[in-house]
C-alpha cells in the first residue's frame, strides 16, 4: 500500500470497531429475515425489499460522485453472470436462514473460501498450499460437528426433511458466491465497484419482481402476517442496506487486506442474537465445531493475504 492511502487509512483499532460492527449488522439482519419469514414474509419479498434500498443508495453515490454508467466492451455478459450469481446466492441464502438456526445457515455460507480456492484451482488458478489443505480440512471437520451429522442420520426423521434442504441451500449459495467472485476478479477487474455493485442489485432486484409475477416461489411475495414479521421486514432491509453503505463509503480506509479477517464476527454475533431474539441456541459441541469452522476461516484468510 502507498503512503498516501497509508495516511487516509483509518487507525487500525477505529478500522476494526468499525468493521466488527458492520459485521454485527449483517448477523442481525439475518436474524431479522428469520424473524419475518416464521411471521409469513415471503422469500421474494425479502430479497426484493432488501436489493431494492441497496439500489436506491448507491444510486444516491453514483450521483454523487458522478461515476460513469458504462461498461468496458465485452464486459456485459459477464456483469450479467454475477447479477444472476448474486440473484441466486441471495435467495439460497433466505432459504437456509428460514429452515436452519441462523448460525449454522451462516457457516455453510463461510464455506465459500474454500470452494473458492478449489475452483480457482479447476480453472487454471494456483494449486492450494499443503498448510491451506489442513486448514480447510479442519473447517470441514468443524463444519460436520455444528450441523451434528451423527445425529441426523441417526434420527433423520426427527431433523425433518428441512434440514436436509437447509444445507444444501447453504451450500448452493457459497458456491454461487465463489463463482461471482471469481469472475470478478478475471473478467470484470475494470468495472468500477460502485457500478458493478448497482448492476449486481439491479439485476437482483429485477429478476425478483419476475419471480414473483411468474410465482417462481409459492408465496414468496407475500406480506407479513403481523407486526413481527413487518418488523423483521423492515429490521432485515435496513440493517443490510446500512452495513453495506457503510462498508462500501469506508472500504477505502479499511486496509482490508489487514483486517478483512474482522468480518467473521458475522457468524459469532449471529449466534448471540439469534438466541436472545429467536430463542436459537446450539449444543456444547456444535459450538466447538462452529469455533472451529471461524477460526480455520480467519487463518484461511490470512494466509491468503500472505
Amino acid at each position: 500500500m502507498s503512503e498516501s492511502s497509508l495516511s487516509r487509512s483509518l487507525p487500525r483499532h477505529l478500522a476494526i470497531a468499525l468493521l466488527l460492527t458492520v459485521g454485527t449488522m449483517f448477523a442481525a439482519n439475518h436474524v431479522s429475515a428469520r424473524l419475518a419469514f416464521d411471521n409469513g414474509t415471503g422469500l421474494l419479498l425479502a430479497v426484493l425489499t432488501r436489493s431494492g434500498l441497496a439500489c436506491l443508495i448507491l444510486i444516491v453515490l453514483i450521483t454523487v460522485q458522478k461515476k460513469s454508467l458504462w461498461l468496458p466492451r465485452g464486459t456485459w455478459p459477464w456483469q450479467l453472470a454475477v447479477g444472476l450469481l448474486i440473484t441466486i446466492q441471495s435467495v439460497s441464502l433466505y432459504s437456509a436462514v428460514a429452515r436452519l438456526p441462523v448460525v449454522i445457515a451462516l457457516l455453510l455460507v463461510n464455506t465459500f473460501p474454500i470452494q473458492l480456492a478449489l475452483l480457482s484451482w479447476a480453472l487454471g488458478g494456483p494449486r492450494p498450499t499443503l498448510r491451506s489443505s489442513l486448514i480447510m480440512g479442519t473447517i470441514l471437520i468443524g463444519l460436520l460437528i455444528v450441523l451434528d451429522i451423527p445425529a441426523w442420520v441417526t434420527r433423520a426423521d426427527g431433523m425433518g426433511p428441512e434440514w436436509l434442504a437447509g444445507i444444501v441451500f447453504g451450500l448452493t449459495a457459497a458456491f454461487v458466491f465463489a463463482c461471482a467472485l471469481w469472475i470478478t476478479e478475471h473478467r470484470l477487474a475494470q468495472v468500477g465497484s460502485t457500478l458493478r455493485s448497482l448492476l449486481t442489485m439491479q439485476t437482483v432486484f429485477f429478476a425478483m419482481v419476475i419471480g414473483g409475477i411468474l410465482g417462481v416461489v409459492p408465496g414468496g411475495m407475500s406480506l407479513p402476517d403481523n407486526s413481527q414479521g413487518w418488523i423483521g421486514l423492515g429490521l432485515l432491509a435496513l440493517l443490510y442496506a446500512t452495513g453495506f453503505s457503510t462498508l462500501f463509503i469506508f472500504v477505502p480506509r479499511l486496509n482490508m487486506a489487514r483486517n478483512a479477517p474482522v468480518m467473521n464476527i458475522e457468524p459469532v454475533a449471529s449466534l448471540v442474537i439469534g438466541y436472545f431474539v429467536l430463542g436459537q441456541m446450539l449444543s456444547l459441541g456444535q459450538l466447538v465445531g462452529g469455533a472451529m469452522v471461524v477460526s480455520g476461516i480467519v487463518a484461511l484468510s490470512v494466509s491468503r493475504q500472505q
